[in-house]
């Protein structure tokens, strides 16, 4: 079996931190580069991190990556502003995206959001519909993207309005049923391990999308 090099971005973060552990401990990857701002407490003899801001990352860094894994998420409260917001959660990820197809990636997985559209009157939701679009242009052999609805999962920061939010998901989550499915919550281990399982596959199309539904599924 051929190994592959992984590249991934927001491994600090709630579901890039599942990821990292999912793809070092699994034999088709035979290195896992990360790019943080600081270390992670994590370590595993394929792990390569790169300690970069965001602004510092370039195209060298993709060196031999096969894989790339883009976990990158803010909130404009956290970022400071909708320009500092924007840099993460669309600037960046395409930027990194262009830089892994010129260095030979095959494959893009990203993590979007539930309801991302470029028109929406949601601002949130608009700017992950812009990235998903970007990213559908730059002729990449597979992108996939990830729309899961409320995470689940211990974050580093507190979020009181997260934090309510997945009580009610939880105690509604029999409700979500048939074609409410996709509005469940969903373990950000779900997700991770979800980007991981469609990393190995074959894809079918050249852009796939999976909501919370059906990534929920993949085993």
């Amino acid at each position: 079996m051929v190994q592959k090099t992984a590249m991934v971005a927001g491994a600090s973060g709630l579901t890039g931190s599942h990821l990292v552990k999912y793809l070092c401990e699994n034999d088709a990857y035979e290195k896992v580069n990360i790019i943080v701002r600081q270390a992670i407490p994590y370590s595993h003899p394929k792990l390569l991190t790169k300690i970069k801001n965001l602004e510092q990352v370039t195209e060298s860094d993709f060196e031999g990556v096969e894989d790339f894994f883009c976990c990158l998420g803010s909130t404009i409260k956290k970022a400071g502003s909708k320009e500092a917001f924007e840099q993460v959660d669309l600037i960046a990820p395409i930027q990194m995206a262009k830089y892994a197809k010129t260095q030979g990636a095959k494959h893009v997985l990203v993590i979007s959001a539930m309801g991302a559209n470029s028109h929406s009157k949601i601002y949130y939701n608009r700017v992950k519909g812009k990235m998903e679009e970007k990213l559908s242009t730059l002729s990449i052999t597979t992108v996939s993207i990830f729309r899961p609805s409320l995470l689940l999962g211990e974050r580093q920061e507190f979020r009181l309005g997260e934090r309510f939010g997945e009580f009610a998901m939880k105690i509604l989550a029999p409700v979500f049923i048939g074609p409410l499915k996709k509005y469940r919550a969903i373990e950000a281990k779900q997700v991770a391990y979800s980007m991981m399982q469609k990393a190995l596959e074959s894809p079918s199309k050249a852009v796939e999308i999976y909501e919370s539904a059906s990534m929920a599924e993949i085993k």
